[in-house]
C-alpha cells in the first residue's frame, strides 16, 4: 500500500501532531469535538521531508494524492475548486510540529483568477460583493507574490499608497472596488514586470506552487534563526493546511479575530483579544490597522461573540491550557480557524500554572512541566526605579505588549540593531511594524516599539517569546523611517537619541530611567516550591563574589560549583602582587610575592562561605595561561621594573617569553601548579585558613572545602599536584589544632581525563565537568573565533545549534558518560557535577539528569531555569 501523505480533518486528532504538525492535529481535535471549523485537508510532514530528499520539488505521487483530496474537500463544501459557476477559495498555512508564529509562510485567497472574480461578481449585483472580491484577488495576488515568489511586498504597499493618496483617504476600507480592481491590474503589471511572466491564473498551479511555497518556509533565514532559538530541530519538518476560506471581509457583517482565554501578558482569567470588522487575519496579526478590543465584538455580532465564548470555554477544558485562537465571521456566523496553547509572558505562565492547579485542571507535576525555563529569565530582569519612574513624564503611550523595561539608543531598522549592538550600544527598535525578517534585530535590542499593531502582532508575539519589553500600536507616533527620525509629543527623536519604553504599561519616555533588579515573589516560589520537591538533580552556581553568591542563594542555588580564582587576582589591590610573582627569579622571590596575595585570598573565600551559610563550596585553583595577567601599558611596565629591581627591557623579555602559539592549550591550569607549586601552596592556605576561620564562627555550619584541580589529563598531574594541596592543608589544619574535612578532585574537561576516568577517580574525592573546555577540545574548536564560522555551518544544516551554548549529547556526552561509569567503578563516593555554562540550558539539564550527575552548576540568574528544568527531566523520565 502507498505511504498516506494526505489526511482529513475528520481523519486526524490532536495525538497526532508529529504527522499532521500542531495546527493540523489542533483543525482534527477541534472537529472531532464538534467545533466550526471549514473542512480542509492536512499535508503531512513526511511530505514536507519528500519534497527535500526530491530536491526541493513536489513529486507526482505526492501531488495526485493532494487533488485526490481536493476533490473530497469539494464535495465536503459543494462547490469547486477553479469553477466558473460555484468556485472553491482556498487558504493554505503552514503548520509545524511546535508553534512558530510568524516564521512560515500564510497564502489566502487561492483559486482567484479574471474569470472567477467575474464569475462571483455575476451572482452578487451587490456594489459592496464587487469590492468585497477586488478585495480579495489584489490581496491574494500580493500575498502569492510576496510568500511564493519572492516578489517583495514594499513594492505592492508603494502602490496602495499612492492609490489613497491620489483618492485623498486614509484607510484601505475607504478605497471602494473600482480602486480595488486598478489596484489589481497594476498588482498583475508589476508581478509581470519584476518577473517577466504574467500571474498564473490556473488555481491547480497556484496550488502547487503555494504548497511548495510553504515547505519552503521551513528553510527560510528566519525560520531557522527561531528553531535555533528554540530547540526545534530542522528535521520535523512543517505540515501544510489547505482549508476553504471564510471571509471576514466579506462586508460589514464579517470580520475576524485573534483571541486568548486568559491574558498572555498577566495570566488573568479573562478573555483578552481584538477584532476587526470587514478584515482578513492577516490584517490582526500583521497589525496593519490597529484593532478594537474583543469585547466590542458583542455589540457588534452578538450572536457569533455568544457562540465565541462558548468555543473558549469548550477549549480551554478540553486542553486544560490557556488557548489562542484565530476565528473569523462570516456573515454573523462564527469559524474556527486556529487554537493552540497560547504563547505567555513568564509572569502569565506562572499564574496560569497555578491557577490551573487551584481549579484542578492540572496536577503540581503537570504545572510544573508546561513552564518553559527559558522565560523565567524574564522575570529577573530589569525593571525601572520606581523613584525615578515617579519623576519621569511620559510622552506617550502604546499598548504593553511584553513586559519589563528597557532604555536604549533610537535605531530604525533590524540592520542597525545588530551592528549597533556588535560595538556594544544598547539599543530601542523603533518601526512602523516588525515583521518576521526583523528578529535578528529584535533580538539585539534591549526593547523594540511599533506605531502600529495591537496585543497579537508579530512584534508583541514574538518580543513576548524572547522575553523582550515591547510596546506596540503607539498611533501618536509621527514616524519618518527614511530619514532615521520620528516625532512624538512635539518631541523630535533621531537615530542615536536616548529612549526608554516600559512593556507592562505601555509607557514611553524621553531619555534614559535607571533601571533595577526584579522582585519575584508569589507564584514564582510556589511553582519553584514544586519543582524542588521533583527534582533529584542539585544546582549549585558559577560565583566568583559575594554578592553573585547570595543573589545566587535568594534564586535557589545550593551551592557554589564553580568559583574562579583568577578574577580576585586581577584587583586593583592584588594585580601587582601577582605580577611580582610572574617576574620573580627563584621560588623564594615568587612565595614573598605570594605572600602579600594571601592575606586577600583567605579574605575572598571567608567572604564567600559566609554568603554560602555552610552549603558547599568548590574552588578552582589557578587555570589561565599567565600571560593575561602582565601588563600591556608602558607606565605599568616601568612600575613593574621598578618593583622588581629590573630593567624595562628584562620584563618586556619576560612578557615576550610568555607568549604562547596556542595558549587556551598552553601553559595553564594544573600546568601552572606543576611549574610553580608555590602557587597551589599560597591558594591551599587560603582555603583552608578562610574555612577554619568561618566554622570556628558557626559551629552549626558544617564548611567542607572543595578544591578543585583544573585541566588534568593524566592521573600523574593529578597526584603531584594532590599532594601539595593535602601537604600544606593538613599543616595547616594541624597548626590550628582543627577538625576540618576537605576534598581535592578535578575538573573533567580533556578528553584524555574521560578516557581515563578509572585511575583519575582514585585520586579523586569528586569530578565537575568544565564543558566548556570539552567541547572546545573534543570538536577541536577556539571557543573564541567558532562564532567566524559556525554561521556557515548552520546555512549548511551541519550543525542545528552552537556546541558551546547547547551541549553536544552524542560526542562530548558520550565522553561524559564514559568518565561517569569509569569514575564510580573505581570509586563509590565520587560526586559528579557540571559547571559549564551548559549547567543553565534546559536541553542539557535533563541530559545531565539521564546520565546521573549529582548536580549542575550555572551564573546565578540561570539557577530558577536549571531548577525548574531538573524538576521537568525528573517527571517525564518518572512518565516514561
Amino acid at each position: 500500500m502507498a505511504k498516506k501523505y494526505v489526511y482529513l480533518f475528520t481523519e486526524g486528532n490532536g495525538s497526532m501532531r508529529e504527522l499532521l504538525g500542531g495546527k493540523g492535529a489542533n483543525l482534527a481535535e477541534m472537529t472531532k469535538i464538534g467545533l466550526p471549523v471549514p473542512q480542509g485537508f492536512t499535508i503531512s510532514t513526511e511530505a514536507c521531508t519528500q519534497y527535500y530528499e526530491d530536491g526541493k520539488k513536489i513529486n507526482a505521487e505526492i501531488m495526485a494524492e493532494v487533488m485526490e483530496y481536493v476533490a473530497k474537500m469539494e464535495e465536503i463544501n459543494g462547490k469547486k475548486f477553479g469553477d466558473k459557476k460555484n468556485p472553491l477559495l482556498v487558504s493554505v498555512r503552514s503548520g509545524a510540529r511546535a508553534s512558530m508564529p510568524g516564521m512560515m509562510d500564510t497564502i489566502l485567497n487561492l483559486g482567484l483568477n479574471d474569470d472567477v472574480v467575474a464569475t462571483m461578481i455575476a451572482g452578487n449585483p451587490d456594489p459592496k460583493f464587487e469590492r468585497f472580491v477586488y478585495d480579495s484577488y489584489r490581496r491574494f495576488i500580493q500575498m502569492f507574490s510576496d510568500v511564493v515568489m519572492e516578489v517583495g511586498k514594499k513594492y505592492f504597499e508603494a502602490l496602495i499608497d499612492a492609490m489613497k493618496a491620489k483618492k485623498g483617504v486614509q484607510f484601505d476600507v475607504e478605497l471602494d472596488a473600482a480602486d480595488l480592481k486598478e489596484l489589481a491590474g497594476q498588482f498583475k503589471a508589476e508581478y509581470k514586470e519584476k518577473l517577466g511572466k504574467d500571474f498564473p491564473s490556473d488555481p491547480v498551479e497556484q496550488l502547487k506552487l503555494a504548497i511548495e511555497a510553504v515547505f519552503r518556509s521551513w528553510d527560510n533565514p528566519r525560520a531557522n534563526v527561531y528553531r535555533r532559538d528554540n530547540d526545534i530541530p530542522y528535521s520535523w519538518g512543517t505540515a501544510v493546511n489547505v482549508m476553504p476560506m471564510v471571509f471576514g471581509n466579506l462586508n460589514d457583517n464579517s470580520g475576524t479575530g485573534v483571541a486568548f482565554t486568559r491574558d498572555p501578558a498577566t495570566g488573568e482569567k479573562k478573555l483578552m483579544g481584538e477584532f476587526l470588522t470587514n478584515a482578513q487575519g492577516e490584517d490582526v496579526v500583521a497589525g496593519v490597522r490597529t484593532p478594537m478590543p474583543i469585547t466590542q465584538m458583542e455589540e457588534k455580532f452578538p450572536e457569533a461573540y455568544a457562540d465565541f465564548i462558548k468555543v473558549c470555554d469548550v477549549l480551554e477544558k478540553h486542553y486544560h491550557d490557556m488557548q489562542d485562537m484565530e476565528f473569523t465571521v462570516e456573515n454573523g456566523k462564527l469559524y474556527m480557524l486556529q487554537c493552540r496553547n497560547g504563547k505567555r509572558t513568564a509572569q502569565a505562565a506562572l499564574k496560569i500554572a497555578c491557577d490551573l492547579v487551584d481549579e484542578g485542571m492540572k496536577t503540581e507535576q503537570e504545572a510544573v512541566a508546561m513552564i518553559d525555563p527559558r522565560n523565567l529569565d524574564t522575570l529577573l530582569h530589569p525593571q525601572f526605579d520606581a523613584k525615578s519612574l515617579k519623576a519621569a513624564k511620559p510622552l506617550g503611550r502604546g499598548l504593553g505588549a511584553s513586559p519589563g523595561a528597557a532604555c536604549g539608543k533610537v535605531v530604525f531598522t533590524a540592520d542597525d540593531a545588530e551592528k549597533w549592538h556588535a560595538r556594544g550600544e544598547k539599543v530601542v527598535l523603533v518601526r512602523l511594524e516588525t515583521s518576521p525578517e526583523d528578529i535578528t534585530g529584535m533580538k539585539a535590542s534591549q526593547g523594540i516599539l511599533t506605531v502600529r499593531g495591537g496585543m497579537t502582532s508579530h512584534a508583541a508575539v514574538v518580543a513576548r517569546g524572547m522575553g523582550t519589553c515591547c510596546v506596540s500600536g503607539c498611533g501618536d507616533i509621527k514616524m519618518d523611517e527614511e530619514n532615521k527620525k520620528f516625532e512624538l509629543a512635539g518631541k523630535t527623536f533621531h537615530e542615536g537619541d536616548f529612549i526608554s519604553i516600559d512593556g507592562s504599561t505601555g509607557n514611553i519616555y524621553e531619555g534614559i530611567i535607571p533601571t533595577v533588579d526584579a522582585t519575584i515573589a508569589g507564584e514564582f516560589g510556589r511553582i519553584m516550591a514544586w519543582a524542588d520537591k521533583y527534582r533529584k538533580l542539585k544546582v549549585r552556581t558559577n560565583a566568583d563574589t559575594p554578592n553573585d553568591a547570595k543573589k545566587a542563594r535568594e534564586l535557589g542555588a545550593e551551592g557554589i560549583g564553580l568559583c574562579r580564582t583568577e578574577h580576585m587576582f586581577f584587583e586593583a589591590d592584588r594585580i601587582a602582587a601577582f605580577r611580582e610573582m610572574i617576574c620573580s627569579d627563584t621560588a623564594e622571590e615568587r612565595e614573598k610575592a605570594l605572600a602579600k596575595i594571601l592575606p586577600y585570598q583567605q579574605g575572598d573565600f571567608e567572604k564567600l562561605y559566609e554568603a554560602l551559610e555552610g552549603t558547599p563550596v568548590c574552588i578552582r585553583f589557578l587555570d589561565p595561561p599567565l600571560h593575561e595577567f602582565v601588563p600591556t601599558e608602558e607606565a605599568d611596565i616601568e612600575a613593574l621594573a621598578l618593583a622588581q629591581n629590573k630593567s624595562v627591557e628584562n620584563i618586556k623579555a619576560i612578557i615576550a617569553s610568555l607568549h604562547e602559539f596556542n595558549p587556551m592549550m598552553g601553559h595553564r591550569g594544573c600546568r601552572l601548579a606543576v611549574t610553580y607549586p608555590e602557587i597551589a601552596a599560597m591558594q591551599t592556605k587560603a582555603v583552608i585558613r578562610a574555612a577554619i576561620n568561618v566554622q570556628n564562627k558557626h559551629p552549626d555550619w558544617n564548611v567542607v572545602p572543595e578544591i578543585m584541580i583544573p585541566l588534568v589529563g593524566d592521573v600523574s598531574e593529578l597526584k603531584y599536584v594532590k599532594k601539595v594541596v593535602v601537604d600544606t592543608a593538613d599543616a595547616e589544619i594541624a597548626a590550628a589544632g582543627a577538625n576540618l574535612k576537605y576534598e581535592v578532585g578535578t575538573m573533567i574537561e580533556i578528553p584524555r581525563a574521560c578516557l581515563t576516568a578509572d585511575e583519575i577517580a582514585k585520586n579523586a574525592d569528586f569530578f565537575c565537568f568544565g564543558t566548556n573546555d570539552l567541547t572546545q577540545m573534543t570538536y577541536g574548536f577556539s571557543r573564541d573565533d567558532a562564532g567566524k564560522f559556525l554561521s556557515a555551518y548552520y546555512d549548511a544544516k551541519i550543525f542545528e545549534n552552537d556546541p558551546f551554548a547547547k551541549l553536544d549529547q552524542v560526542g562530548v556526552g558520550k565522553l561524559m558518560e564514559m568518565a561517569i561509569k569509569l569514575g564510580r567503578a573505581n570509586n563509590d563516593h565520587l560526586h559528579i557535577g557540571i559547571c559549564g555554562e551548559h549547567g543553565g540550558d534546559p536541553t542539557s539539564v535533563e541530559f545531565c539528569h539521564k546520565i546521573g550527575l549529582d548536580y549542575v552548576s550555572c551564573s546565578p540568574f540561570r539557577v530558577p531555569i536549571a531548577r525548574l528544568a531538573a524538576a521537568q527531566a525528573a517527571i517525564r523520565e518518572k512518565q516514561a
